[in-house]
């Protein structure tokens, strides 16, 4: 997506690359990650405003570490290295990285020697901050100058104003320097002049644009899941085509209870969307018979799905297109921006048949989950809609841990069910992001009238996040998890024990297959 002002973010393979490119956009500038090894002319297309070096693992001076490329400095536009991208552009441009003596992790403080310059203008002469390095700068290039050190004496910020090239060794993306979104504001706006044009109503229309030049005159499905990203995927598509789309809801009886008749409600009763509801339980389940690994799961569900979609496609009139609700971190986990390592096969992304006979479309792959919410209320979705925590395209396939079959469907959505009702009884629902039930594929003793059982173990799963990127397990109260408990083992027979999920992301990840 080419905004009218884009800052580029050149990724060196930090764990933090993704959260300064929400940073710049929650400060209304559209951020782009590349790899550094971009090609030049890529970069030159997007017209940069700034480009910001992020940082990463390696040591400048080490051989085959990553490099400064040639077009960087060229361009003339701003850079602001950050952590390794400080000590890049300081090596790169005739300076010296070495080994330090004095190791920094963790909070810091950096004193500010140069208060006058625009990165730092109008910020207290003492400020705390984030550090993460091993490497120091031992000598600046020619025109650069020592803008702040640390309590160590370390350099913590040097820059040449002239040529509006700026280094940081601390982290200004992080909540750990209170004062770093200030200093990206001071870049963005005071030195590389952006205005601020990423907002909800801009991202619509460019949007719209682009799925109107991609589709022209043909038709589009749209493959719904009953939740925020293929809905707003959806709202965007009706804007910009009309009756030219037909949403599929796929009844895969992979789905939590209820969800086909609230799927129906919604987009057919109250947002009048054109609706093909598919009965494909049998289907499904028939594919997946006998099948554990998950990975395998996703590809089989994921060709099944385009398999629907392509037969429902040959009804309609020159529709060759597929429409999906695939998100920034979807393509992130499944290794489709160079230098990532696969977490899993998304199915939007990992999981397609390499002979679909379906173009795709794919309105939100660059935005992440808080900006297609965004998005979605300035389209005039319902709010309930909106804030309905996420549900994997596979199902409760990859909340059944091992072999997929209809009873073991049937215990899961029961179970599933008490917890999401429970939560919304406490007024909690909207304070998780993200909450669902596992069924393990484990049994476990238990005590039930005097008799001993040999049931299933339920796991229950709660996070708070913004992006999904990262996220932390909820801290649900303890009577609430006990009510939850209690109402599964009674009411759900085949249950016996239940366990919560205390595990952050990383290093879990939400889901558990």
């Amino acid at each position: 997506m080419v905004a009218r002002e884009t800052v580029v973010i050149l990724d060196y393979g930090s764990q933090y690359t993704r959260l300064i490119a929400r940073r710049v956009r929650e400060l209304h500038v559209y951020a782009e990650i590349l790899p550094w090894t971009a090609p030049a002319a890529r970069i030159v297309t997007l017209k940069p405003r700034g480009i910001i070096l992020s940082g990463g693992p390696s040591s400048v001076y080490d051989a085959g570490a990553p490099t400064l490329p040639d077009y960087a400095p060229a361009l003339g536009v701003p850079l602001l290295g950050i952590c390794y991208g400080m000590q890049l552009l300081v090596q790169s441009l005739g300076g010296r990285v070495e080994p330090g003596v004095e190791r920094e992790y963790g909070p810091a403080r950096a004193r500010i020697s140069e208060p006058d310059v625009p990165l730092f203008a109008g910020l207290p002469a003492s400020l705390a901050v984030w550090m993460s390095h091993g490497d120091q700068i031992a000598e600046l290039p020619p025109g650069f100058a020592a803008l702040a050190r640390s309590q160590n004496g370390v350099l913590a910020a040097a820059g040449n104003p002239e040529r509006r090239i700026y280094g940081l060794q601390f982290h200004p993306e992080v909540v750990h320097t209170p004062r770093g979104m200030d200093i990206l504001r001071r870049f963005l706006f005071d030195i590389c002049g952006c205005e601020g044009d990423w907002t909800a109503d801009t991202v619509i229309a460019a949007t719209v644009a682009r799925i109107r030049e991609q589709v022209g005159e043909g038709g589009v499905v749209c493959g719904l899941s009953g939740g925020v990203d293929s809905a707003v995927t959806a709202a965007l598509l009706q804007r910009a085509l009309g009756e030219r789309l037909t949403c599929i809801f796929v009844d895969t009886g992979l789905l939590r209870q209820n969800e086909v008749a609230q799927v129906e409600v919604v987009f057919r009763q109250t947002l009048g969307t054109r609706l093909v509801i598919v009965d494909a339980a049998a289907r499904f389940l028939g594919a997946l018979a006998g099948v554990t690994d998950p990975e395998r799961k996703r590809h089989i569900i994921g060709e099944q799905f385009i398999r629907v979609f392509e037969e429902e496609a040959r009804r309609l009139e020159d529709t060759r297109f597929l429409a999906q609700g695939t998100i920034y971190p979807d393509v992130i986990e499944s290794a489709g921006d160079a230098g990532a390592q696969r977490i899993k096969s998304h199915h939007n992304v990992g999981g397609l048949p390499a002979d679909m006979g379906l173009e795709l479309v794919e309105p939100l792959r660059e935005l992440f989950k808080d900006e297609v919410r965004t998005v979605g209320l300035a389209l005039g979705l319902p709010e309930n809609l909106i804030w309905r925590h996420p549900f994997p395209g596979p199902g409760l396939a990859v909340r059944i841990l091992g072999e997929v079959t209809p009873e073991r469907v049937a215990l899961l959505q029961a179970a599933d069910a008490i917890f999401l009702a429970e939560l919304r009884a406490a007024g909690l629902y909207r304070q998780t992001a993200q909450a669902f039930a596992v069924l393990l594929p484990v049994r476990s003793v238990g005590v039930m009238g005097d008799g001993r059982t040999y049931a299933h173990v339920l796991a229950l799963r709660a996070v708070t996040t913004d992006d999904f990127m990262t996220a932390d397990w909820a801290r649900l109260p303890a009577d609430l998890l006990a009510r939850v408990s209690l109402r599964i083992v009674n009411e759900v027979p085949g249950i016996n024990r239940v366990v919560y999920d205390i595990s952050s992301k990383p290093p879990a990840t939400i889901e558990w297959e």
